[in-house]
C-alpha cells in the first residue's frame, strides 16, 4: 500500500490562523467618519490575502508562478459594530475548509477596540477558487494539492451545489429538508435565468427583468478597473455594484441618500451583506443588475436582492447573485448615530410607491 503524501504546499493554509492588525481605507469613510460596508468587506479580503502570503502562497507568486488566479467566489459577511475612520482592526482568519469542498473555507472575524473592550466587529465567511489563467497560454503544471481547488471558469463550486441540490431533491423529504435548510441565503435561483434576450433593445431587456418585481435595474459595460487578471470582474466590482444598487434603487424612489441626509440626516446602515460569484463576467461585457427590494422587517431594516446578467448565446446568463440588509440611523453628532424605525413615507418607497407619498 502507498503512503499518503503528506501536503506541504497547503498544510498551513488549511490548519493555521493568521492574526493581523488593519485599518480601513480612507476612501470608505463618506458620511461623518463611519466606514462603509464595502471597505468593511475589504478589510476582510484583505486579511484573507495576508493569510494566504503567511502560508507561502501570495496572490502574485500563485499566478506568476502556476498560472493560478487567487479569486473570492463567497462573501458573507456580518457587521455588529460600526467602523470608523482610524480604527485599527484585529483580523483573524481561521480556515473552514470541508474535506469534499472545491472551494477554499475561512472564517473571517474583525475585532475593535472600544472604550477600553474589544468588541467583536464583524464575522464573514469567505470562500476562494483557483482559476487557472488560460489568458496568457497554456499555464505551468499545477502542483498536486492545488489541483481541488482549481477550476477552469468561475462558478464550478456553485454549479456543483446545485446539482447536490438536485440530487438532494429527488430524495425521500426526510433527506432533502436539512440540505435545503443549510443552503446560502444568496443561492437560490432568479426567475429571470437564462431568459431570452436576442432581438429586445436595452429598454425591453431591463422591463423584462424587472416586470412584477419591486426591483430596479440598470446596464453597465464592464470597466477594467473592476476587473482583475487581466479579463474578469472581480469581487470587490461587485461590492462596488452593490452599494450603487442601493443609491440608484431610493433615488428612482424619491428618497435619495442625500435627500434624507439633508431632510432628516438619515444615514443607510448595512448589518448584513452576502454576494457569490456563480460564473465570470468579463472586461467590456454588458452587464445587467437588478436590485429587488424582498422583505421589510418590523419597520426597522429591509432585505434586498441584486442579481447580475450578461447575455450569451441571446439568453441572460447570471454571473453573481446576493443579499444585503438595510437600515436607517439618525446622526446624532460628528461621532454618534442610532437606528431610527421607517416612516409611512420611506415604507411606501421601499414597498413600491416610486413617489414615496
Amino acid at each position: 500500500m502507498t503512503a499518503a503524501v503528506e501536503p506541504t504546499l497547503t498544510k498551513a493554509l488549511l490548519a493555521d490562523t493568521t492574526t493581523v492588525r488593519l485599518r480601513p481605507r480612507y476612501e470608505g469613510s463618506n458620511i461623518c467618519t463611519w466606514i462603509g460596508f464595502k471597505h468593511v468587506n475589504y478589510l476582510v479580503e484583505e486579511a484573507v490575502l495576508i493569510h494566504f502570503a503567511h502560508c507561502g502562497m501570495p496572490a502574485r507568486l500563485l499566478y506568476e508562478e502556476y498560472g493560478l488566479g487567487l479569486d473570492v467566489v463567497g462573501l458573507d459577511s456580518r457587521i455588529l459594530h460600526a467602523f470608523h475612520l482610524d480604527d485599527e482592526a484585529e483580523a483573524e482568519v481561521v480556515p473552514d475548509t470541508s474535506p469534499d469542498d472545491d472551494t477554499l473555507g475561512f472564517k473571517v472575524t474583525l475585532r475593535v477596540d472600544r472604550d477600553g473592550s474589544t468588541l467583536k466587529a464583524v464575522t464573514s465567511k469567505v470562500r476562494v477558487s483557483l482559476r487557472a489563467d488560460t489568458y496568457l497560454g497554456r499555464p505551468t503544471e499545477i502542483p498536486g494539492e492545488l489541483a481541488r481547488f482549481t477550476v477552469g471558469r468561475l462558478g464550478a463550486h456553485r454549479r456543483a451545489a446545485e446539482a447536490a441540490r438536485g440530487a438532494a431533491a429527488a430524495a425521500p423529504a426526510a433527506a432533502a429538508a436539512p440540505a435545503a435548510a443549510a443552503a446560502p441565503a444568496a443561492a437560490a435561483a432568479p426567475v429571470a435565468d437564462a431568459a431570452p434576450v436576442a432581438g429586445r433593445d436595452e429598454a425591453a431587456v431591463l422591463a423584462a427583468l424587472t416586470e412584477g418585481r419591486n426591483a430596479h435595474a440598470w446596464k453597465w459595460n464592464i470597466s477594467y478597473p473592476s476587473c482583475h487578471f487581466t479579463e474578469r470582474l472581480q469581487m470587490d466590482g461587485y461590492l462596488r455594484l452593490m452599494e450603487e444598487a442601493k443609491d440608484r434603487f431610493v433615488r428612482d424612489r424619491g428618497i435619495s441618500i442625500k435627500t434624507l441626509l439633508d431632510e432628516r440626516q438619515w444615514i443607510p446602515v448595512v448589518p448584513h451583506s452576502a454576494i457569490d460569484i456563480v460564473d465570470e463576467a468579463l472586461m467590456e461585457e454588458d452587464l445587467y443588475t437588478v436590485y429587488t427590494v424582498e422583505e421589510i422587517y418590523k419597520n426597522f431594516t429591509y432585505t434586498s436582492r441584486m442579481d447580475c446578467y450578461v447575455v450569451r448565446d441571446g439568453r441572460l446568463a447570471l454571473t453573481a447573485t446576493g443579499r444585503i440588509v438595510h437600515g436607517y440611523a439618525l446622526i446624532e453628532n460628528r461621532r454618534d448615530w442610532h437606528l431610527v424605525p421607517f416612516d409611512r413615507r420611506v415604507l411606501d418607497a421601499l414597498g413600491g410607491k416610486p413617489d414615496g407619498s
